[in-house]
């Protein structure tokens, strides 16, 4: 196990080893992005160690530019998710069902930027909504219930249950409609526990319909990296609250794959 002072070590080069080669890609801005926000969606997920994402990355470089915010290609964000006392939206998830909920408060941390977002999962798809706020709040405001409300139909009684943190890197084809983000320092924590997975990616392609023609799927068939379904709301929820709270069977299989791509590589 790391120390502190090693850890911060690790991320700083890797960091830097990911700048560097993210340097040789063409740049697109968040105002150049609009066309792709792709808040009605179809997402696939993959994970890999940061090793495996060091390895191909380069490849990616002539089909993707990446997204740049303040100067940076590899910028910081913290979300704060709510659940109520019966951890109603992950156990939605954990049973399968086709309609379901996610709530979060996201800051995108060099621009300054947050919002109170819900993804809503019908058949397989992903509906985003999501409205600014001015700072991530200790409590819901009247605001925040009517607009969860609204896109719910139904009221549940949510409060803050854990903070998640990542660098997330975004890749925008360069000819097809679909984003991927690659998430890393994956953070989550709570009342003073703390769970930290540095050497797991965690990939996330997002388009209007399936499309396995594109760049990344290709890559991720080549290299035998099958998609997956377990959101970072879900991992961390298991990480910081465990059997004593949760039930989690379905996930299990999942989530000891996860930690052992985390372990293998530290």
């Amino acid at each position: 196990m790391r120390s502190i002072e090693q850890k911060i070590n690790f991320e700083l080069m890797l960091k830097e080893q990911i700048n560097q080669i993210l340097r040789d890609f063409d740049g697109i801005t968040l105002d150049q992005m609009d066309e792709v926000k792709l808040m009605n969606r179809v997402d696939t997920k993959f994970a890999f160690s940061v090793a495996q994402f060091l390895e191909f990355l380069p490849a990616l470089m002539k089909e993707y530019r990446v997204l740049e915010i303040e100067g940076t290609r590899i910028p910081f964000y913290e979300s704060l998710y709510l659940d109520d006392d019966h951890f109603t939206f992950f156990q939605d998830h954990h049973k399968g069902k086709a309609n379901r909920y996610k709530v979060r408060f996201r800051k995108y941390v060099e621009s300054n930027i947050q919002f109170l977002e819900i993804k809503e999962k019908i058949k397989g798809r992903t509906h985003k909504r999501r409205i600014k706020v001015d700072k991530i709040p200790d409590q819901l405001d009247k605001t925040h219930i009517e607009f969860i409300d609204s896109v719910t139909s139904e009221h549940y009684d949510l409060h803050p249950v854990m903070w998640n943190s990542f660098n997330r890197i975004t890749l925008v084809n360069k000819v097809l409609k679909e984003r991927l983000t690659l998430d890393f320092n994956l953070t989550f924590k709570w009342e003073g526990e703390y769970h930290l997975f540095e050497n797991l990616i965690i990939a996330e392609l997002k388009q209007e319909s399936i499309d396995r023609t594109s760049a990344f799927f290709t890559l991720m068939k080549e290299k035998i990296i099958r998609p997956y379904r377990l959101s970072k709301y879900c991992i961390g929820s298991i990480e910081l609250y465990g059997p004593g709270v949760l039930k989690f069977n379905r996930f299990k299989k999942k989530l000891l794959t996860l930690k052992k791509i985390n372990d293998h590589a530290s």
